[in-house]
């Protein structure tokens, strides 16, 4: 039975070029995980849907961990779904870069495993999807779930290919990623499931139009039961 309560906290992390990173924690109470999740954000930052996302993952027994990846250009960065501030997410994740990403994402596993977990997967939305996605192949994670990660079929461009078990969902009426991108990330990682649904790009935020609660309730069913499986 999952814990219904999670004690939630923002802290600091510090990645290992110096910089240092909040980071929201949500942790079961009445368990002891021993396993956690990385949880990165869309283009939006760390805002109330990446909070409860991250708490829904803790409420399913996990110790979850969403770090403010755009601390590196804004701190504190938490926006809401407008055409503005598409266009203001999309500059801050721009403004990254790929070692910044690394070296962030690294600080939160690292955090993860001296909680004492001893496995680590890893879930992202849209900018966060493309993350999980390559984090799969080229950090120490155990598992990764990428959600609608419009740069994923840039990575299968680049020839990476995930190391750990992986899954990936995708709205088939999505306007930012094609159906043949799908096509193409299904094609070159045929050990990596690729799930469609009849739906648009975020359909998995109840905070935004495009949300579609059947697809949303299905990715985050077949979400868990592959998080269960993959970090038993």
């Amino acid at each position: 039975m999952f814990p219904t309560v999670n004690a939630m906290t923002t802290i600091t992390l510090t990645a290992a070029d110096g910089h240092e990173l909040a980071a929201y924690v949500a942790e079961p109470i009445g368990t002891a995980p021993s396993a956690g999740i990385v949880v990165i954000q869309e283009i939006f930052g760390v805002n109330p849907h990446i909070q409860e996302d991250t708490d829904r993952f803790a409420a399913a027994g996990y110790l979850a961990i969403a770090p403010h990846m755009f601390d590196r250009v804004k701190r504190g960065v938490s926006i809401g779904y407008t055409a503005e501030t598409i266009g203001e997410g999309r500059d801050y994740a721009m403004a990254l870069t790929p070692a910044g990403i690394t070296a962030d994402v690294n600080a939160a596993i690292a955090e993860l495993r001296a909680r004492g977990v001893t496995k680590v997967g890893i879930v992202g939305y849209c900018f966060g999807g493309t993350v999980a996605a390559t984090a799969a192949a080229y950090l120490d994670v155990d598992a990764a779930v990428a959600y609608y990660g419009g740069g994923v079929g840039d990575l299968v461009k680049s020839g990476a290919v995930p190391k750990v078990p992986t899954i990936c969902h995708f709205g088939m009426r999505d306007v930012w990623i094609p159906s043949e991108v799908v096509d193409s990330v299904a094609a070159a990682w045929p050990d990596v499931t690729v799930y469609r649904y009849d739906a648009n790009h975020g359909f998995h935020c109840d905070h935004r139009a495009d949300y579609d609660q059947p697809s949303s309730d299905l990715a985050q069913e077949r979400t868990l039961a592959f998080l269960a499986d993959a970090l038993a």
